[in-house]
């Protein structure tokens, strides 16, 4: 069965396209706002969205849908306000062979790290953790904000740009 043929309102179906896109849907929404609760309800209303609606979107439109309707959603919920990422607490190794120092100068660095991506501008934070978290290819990125691979490129280098401004070179 060819893709344009295929339903989404067949429950294989819309399965299949839970499990291959809710995923980086969260991520989507999870890098914009870094509320994990918020991101889980934008998925599920989005989801919601895409069954009611199954019959009007087609199968090769869906992952398009989907992300331009959670898009949305957290546009509405978070309107002009302004939130920080916070991110979850690296796991600490529990036997290291490296010098307390070392260790201690790791966690600052990793601190300053995570400060540093969380004060990025939205945009740049969200292509950059895309890229860098998710591995997703600039193509790819693109499609899922909605912009041009040249827009994606240049979100990536200004957001590098600040990195390695606020961080030095590594």
């Amino acid at each position: 069965m060819n893709n344009e043929s295929k339903s989404v309102c067949e429950q294989k179906t819309y399965e299949a396209l839970y499990t291959s896109h809710s995923k980086t849907l969260f991520n989507f929404i999870y890098y914009k706002c870094g509320d994990g609760q918020l991101a889980e309800d934008v998925v599920q209303d989005a989801f919601i969205k895409l069954w009611k609606n199954c019959s009007k979107v087609q199968f090769d439109k869906a992952r398009s849908f989907l992300f331009t309707v959670a898009r949305n959603l957290f546009l509405n919920t978070v309107a002009h306000k302004k939130i920080v990422l916070q991110h979850e607490a690296s796991p600490v190794k529990s036997i290291t062979n490296e010098t307390p120092e070392f260790i201690m100068e790791e966690q600052e660095f990793m601190e300053k790290l995570k400060k540093t991506i969380a004060e990025l501008p939205e945009k740049q934070r969200e292509v950059f953790l895309l890229s860098r978290i998710d591995k997703k290819k600039y193509s790819e990125i693109a499609e899922i904000v909605g912009i041009s691979i040249k827009a994606v490129e240049k979100r990536m280098s200004l957001a590098l740009i600040s990195l390695r401004d606020k961080l030095g070179d590594i």
